[in-house]
């Protein structure tokens, strides 16, 4: 086999292709975020950043085999480090590949030029990473081939109520407030700048990283907001209660599948969970759309619990050569797997939320 890397607008439009046709092919692959549009998307957000410079920055690896594209990997390389494209906004990542390609994760690294591969939400079923997994978590979708109205007899069936008590704060919202109006597709500016608004207001409230503190993430979002690929981009979704914006929440969109991914509301509304009628309405509208899949991604919510039909893992680790870098990371899961194997309560989870932290931190760079 042989590994090229490339930078993602170095792709001929034959290679582009190819990976499109590899992760059509493969259901499992099926997320925007392991399309080649993401790859484009996130490198040219990131042109200015720190380590875009020559060999660095976001690149893929396109693996041959008898003179033909087999299989692509995208990454982005920070001095010795390689992580996931477009980290920390990334949900996905995994080997977009023929069936039976087999690849050596020391060789992707090596073609790389880095000492250490870190990934964290690898999908299940990469048996090339499978070895180098330190941690698991489970993934929420939202599958809906048969149309709203069987999905929603599957919940019932499954003793949800939450569709049931999605409905019943809708009319109470309605009774109490005003009307309530739902867009689909949105392309009012003013609607996303609200949302994040709101969400950087959460992250103060919360006291987490503003994600938005770094230009190019910004970047991303308005591109895949004016974006007009019918197979790529972003969609705005926004509730109003009288004229007055209630909720949004803005996904990535791939070619079936939705991806649930910025979502905020008025704090105003709390009382009436203005949130989870957005996500009612949504989950409705897809009976007029392509799309068959709303990926809820993963994290232990309550909402994404109740809602969800599927779930898949995804898993957490690093591939390294014998270098510093990986003796460092090395003893970073090393700690975190004692603490967390201790009866401390929420103390066994601070090395991992340390470690989210400073790979959030190096991916915002």
């Amino acid at each position: 086999m042989e590994i090229k890397v490339v930078a993602p607008g170095a792709l001929s439009p034959e290679d582009l292709a190819r990976w499109s046709a590899l992760q059509a092919a493969d259901p499992v692959l099926d997320t925007p975020f392991l399309s080649p549009c993401w790859a484009l998307a996130v490198e040219r957000a990131q042109q200015g950043c720190r380590d875009a410079s020559p060999g660095r920055g976001v690149r893929v690896a396109v693996m041959h085999e008898a003179g033909e594209a087999k299989g692509f990997f995208s990454t982005r390389i920070a001095g010795s480090v390689a992580m996931p494209a477009g980290a920390p906004m990334n949900d996905y990542q995994g080997l977009v590949a023929a069936p039976g390609l087999a690849l050596d994760p020391t060789a992707l690294i090596a073609a790389l030029g880095v000492q250490r591969l870190d990934f964290s939400h690898m999908l299940e079923g990469q048996p090339a990473f499978a070895p180098f997994v330190r941690g698991e978590a489970v993934s929420y979708r939202i599958e809906t081939p048969d149309g709203f109205d069987a999905y929603a007899a599957s919940r019932r069936e499954a003793g949800s109520g939450v569709l049931k008590d999605i409905d019943k704060r809708r009319r109470k919202l309605e009774r109490e407030v005003a009307p309530v109006t739902f867009t689909a597709q949105s392309r009012s500016t003013a609607a996303f700048d609200q949302l994040i608004a709101w969400k950087r207001a959460q992250y103060v409230c919360t006291r987490q990283t503003d994600i938005f503190d770094t230009p190019w993430t910004l970047r991303l979002l308005r591109e895949l907001l004016n974006g007009h690929d019918p197979d790529f981009g972003g969609s705005l979704f926004t509730l109003h209660v009288g004229d007055q914006l209630a909720a949004a929440q803005f996904n990535l969109r791939g070619k079936l599948t939705l991806h649930a991914w910025i979502i905020a509301h008025d704090e105003a509304f709390e009382r009436y969970s203005p949130g989870l009628i957005l996500f009612g309405e949504v989950l409705r509208w897809m009976d007029e759309s392509p799309y068959r899949v709303l990926d809820l991604g993963a994290g232990d919510y309550r909402f994404k619990q109740q809602l969800s039909n599927a779930r898949q893992m995804v898993g957490h680790g690093f591939v390294g050569r014998p270098s510093p870098a990986s003796l460092i990371r090395s003893a970073e899961y090393g700690v975190r797997a004692a603490a967390e194997a201790l009866p401390l309560g929420k103390f066994s989870e601070l090395p991992g939320k340390a470690m989210r932290r400073m790979d959030l931190l190096r991916g915002l760079r």
